[in-house]
């Protein structure tokens, strides 16, 4: 169980995992040394991405139809330290509003997210994960929630500051919610250490990719797996396995 994108990839850094799992933002923030991480680490290579997390911003107050109406809220911007407190930071930033000051903020992960909401003691929360997320479905069983929207202007400011964003949509269907929410993502990306060895990253990802048709009923993200998304990681270079595996299906990734 990690605490986080930042802690995960300190539990590489300090050899304490061998793989983890990690926002790609904050990838790129460890490998050049930025943000949260003091220096360079760089123990560690892409084996690939799997699907994007979309930044969802879960409220129970119908009042709250923009971010800009968080201002003065209790608000719940993810766990010290998290990839999800840097996105809530980034997100509010581009709306004019500063997370120490504009808000009320609170640290917490999903779950206690969702139980403070549904407690009333927060006013909303950001969540950064694949939808639908368990902590959001589990909710709204008890609660009218909603989901906020970015709006593109908005969404095209933060787009430029912060390219590693990718514009998405999540479906109304995928909560009961009334119309479809518009908001970013970021990829959610499997990490290796350098010294994982090439033969267990190359099976690794057969493992994952060639057996991921026959396992959506599993779990519905096998459905949202794709050679090329999962190829598509610039920032930080793959493992061997891993160049070794899409090689053989004709993508060309760059490995160190």
């Amino acid at each position: 169980v990690g605490n986080g994108s930042q802690a995960n990839i300190q539990e590489l850094q300090a050899g304490n995992a061998e793989l983890a799992f990690c926002q790609s933002d904050v990838m790129a923030y460890a490998y050049e040394g930025t943000n949260i991480f003091d220096e360079k680490v760089d123990c560690f290579s892409t084996v690939a991405a799997l699907y994007t997390e979309q930044v969802q911003i879960v409220t129970v107050d119908p009042s709250i139809k923009t971010v800009a109406d968080l201002k003065g809220k209790n608000v719940s911007i993810g766990a010290a330290g998290s990839g999800v407190y840097f996105n809530a930071v980034d997100i509010l930033g581009v709306y004019g509003l500063d997370a120490d000051k504009d808000i009320n903020p609170t640290y917490q992960s999903f779950g206690d997210s969702a139980d403070s909401l549904k407690d009333g003691k927060i006013d909303a929360a950001f969540i950064v994960a694949g939808a639908p997320t368990t902590a959001v479905t589990d909710l709204a069983t008890t609660k009218a929630v909603s989901l906020v929207s970015l709006d593109d202007e908005h969404i095209d400011k933060l787009l430029e500051s912060s390219p590693y964003y990718a514009k998405c949509v999540i479906p109304a269907d995928v909560y009961g919610l009334s119309a479809d929410v518009t908001t970013v993502g970021v990829g959610a990306v499997i990490l290796a250490r350098d010294d994982v060895a090439e033969e267990a990253i190359y099976a690794l990802c057969a493992d994952i990719f060639d057996n991921a048709p026959n396992l959506v009923e599993n779990h519905a993200k096998y459905g949202e797996l794709s050679l090329d998304y999962a190829a598509s990681i610039t920032s930080v270079p793959y493992h061997a396995g891993a160049v070794k595996y899409f090689a053989e299906h004709n993508l060309t990734v760059t490995g160190k």
